[in-house]
């Protein structure tokens, strides 16, 4: 039986998160109608607590702001954790990342398996026309026998409707996806169909949402982006020290 005097904290402290909800809730609806009043479109897709109290960390189509919780004052940049050495920043975005790739699908995506055990996964924004994507495409053994899958999504700098972006769709439209690939990146060109319903254009949003502007850009299973190509024996060692890193 519990004596009756800890009945009143016992319901105090079973409040407590039902409490913390509705701050919470009330914080994130103050600040959505403040960015919303300067600009509609302005839709936080979440709103975090920081380590900084009354700052807030919001989520807007992949980029990472902060708040504070009266919603007056607004910092763009990283957070540095001076202590810990690192961006409190990176971790939410490489969060956010991981959603959005999830999102698109892997059905979207070219894949190329690893060899045998797969340890890590890496999403890359490439370019047919781009010259370090086509090394690096061309030495993809050299990934996928470390074990490292390799899945493509197209980014033709260019932009739509260009010879890079004709080039993208026709791979896609290929009866063999990772044959036309081969091709295109090994020749810089590859002629077949163009009418087929694809996602190309939708991985050119993807990317501006995501901040993406050069190609390649490698994506790591820790949502870590890598800007520019990064040689299989040291992209390997970035990804086991990243997945250490975050158990």
């Amino acid at each position: 039986m519990i004596p009756r005097l800890l009945v009143p904290l016992m319901l105090f402290l079973m409040a407590l998160p039902l409490m913390a909800d509705d701050e919470m809730a009330e914080i994130t609806d103050r600040i959505s109608e403040r960015l919303q009043s300067i600009n509609p479109e302005l839709r936080p897709d979440r709103v975090e607590r920081s380590p900084v109290p009354d700052l807030y960390q919001v989520v807007i189509g992949g980029q990472v702001l902060y708040i504070t919780g009266d919603g007056r004052y607004l910092v763009q940049g990283d957070m540095m954790d001076l202590e810990l050495r690192r961006s409190v920043s990176d971790g939410l975005r490489g969060q956010v990342r991981l959603e959005q790739l999830d999102a698109h699908g892997t059905e979207n995506m070219i894949i190329y398996p690893a060899d045998g055990e797969t340890a890590h996964v890496i999403t890359v924004f490439t370019d047919i026309d781009c010259s370090y994507c086509r090394q690096m495409h061309n030495n993809l053994a050299d990934y996928t026998s470390r074990g490292i899958e390799v899945r493509y999504l197209q980014m033709p700098r260019a932009g739509v409707g260009t010879e890079s972006h004709r080039k993208a769709v026709a791979v896609w439209c290929a009866d063999d996806r990772n044959a036309a690939m081969d091709e295109a990146k090994l020749t810089g060109s590859f002629r077949g169909d163009t009418g087929c319903d694809n996602p190309v254009e939708e991985q050119l949003a993807l990317a501006q949402a995501l901040g993406v502007n050069t190609t390649p850009s490698i994506i790591s299973d820790q949502g870590v982006m890598h800007r520019g190509m990064v040689p299989a024996d040291d992209l390997r060692e970035m990804l086991d020290e990243e997945k250490s890193a975050a158990r």
